[in-house]
């Protein structure tokens, strides 16, 4: 038994060993992964503000129009967008919680 637990002790002390070493070469990669810093490459998003106040975005080069995030919220509101599953999970809930509290009710009466 003493054997066992020896061995085991050292397994578990070879394999964590292993852990870290293999987290600081994951580390390593992912330094190596983020490249060099040249000016040759463009941005895949950039966001420039005008003389006037507005704001200019460009996505890969090419210009997004600007919008209103107020107005965005008032058309949704409008809308008043039928989500299908949010619908089932509410009268999913409505329905579990009604027949927990009829068991609950059935049981207490008993007593």
């Amino acid at each position: 038994m003493n054997s066992f637990i020896w061995r085991l002790l050292t397994l578990v002390c070879v394999l964590f060993v292993g852990v870290l070493i293999g987290m600081n070469k994951a580390n390593e990669g992912m330094l190596e992964m983020k490249g060099y810093n040249d000016q040759s490459f463009q941005t895949p998003v950039e966001v420039n503000k005008t003389d006037n106040g507005e704001v200019e975005t460009s996505l890969m080069g090419n210009e997004l129009g600007t919008f209103n995030i107020d107005e965005k919220k008032e058309k949704l509101q409008e809308v008043k967008a039928f989500n299908f599953f949010s619908e089932i999970g509410k009268l999913l809930a409505d329905t579990v919680s009604t027949i927990t509290n009829g068991i609950v009710e059935f049981v207490s009466s008993l007593f």
